[in-house]
């Protein structure tokens, strides 16, 4: 079965950066949609980034323009978000999601999910 699993979340200052990692295993990677979400306390689930089939492109939320980097090393099925100039804002649990075949927006179009890992930015 998909088997998603992250790493990487920590806590850092304002400004640090951070790079999380999802190891995803049980999943043919090229017929999969990838994509990095974040849930603060009290809030819904947002996307942060989407990456659909290699070579198709990325999709990012406003707030992670020119900040956030994802990316994928699709040999190892690995999917990167590098995370630059953090901010409070920031600070949420972060989940890797994958569906099958389709690179819809919304948390609720994915199935497959990680237990997520927790990033907090103090001021």
């Amino acid at each position: 079965q998909v088997q998603l699993v992250e790493s990487g979340g920590g806590s850092v200052q304002a400004g640090g950066s951070l790079r999380l990692s999802c190891a995803a295993s049980g999943l043919t990677w090229s017929a999969y949609c990838m994509g990095w979400f974040r849930q603060a306390p009290g809030k819904e689930r947002e996307k942060v980034a989407t990456i659909s089939r290699p070579s198709v492109g990325t999709n990012y939320a406003d707030f992670a323009k020119g900040r956030f980097t994802a990316y994928q090393d699709i040999n190892k099925k690995i999917l990167y978000l590098q995370m630059n100039s953090l901010e409070p804002e920031d600070t949420a649990m972060y989940y890797c999601a994958a569906e099958e075949f389709f690179c819809r927006q919304t948390a609720a179009d994915f199935r497959f999910w990680g237990r997520g890992t927790q990033v907090t930015v103090s001021s």
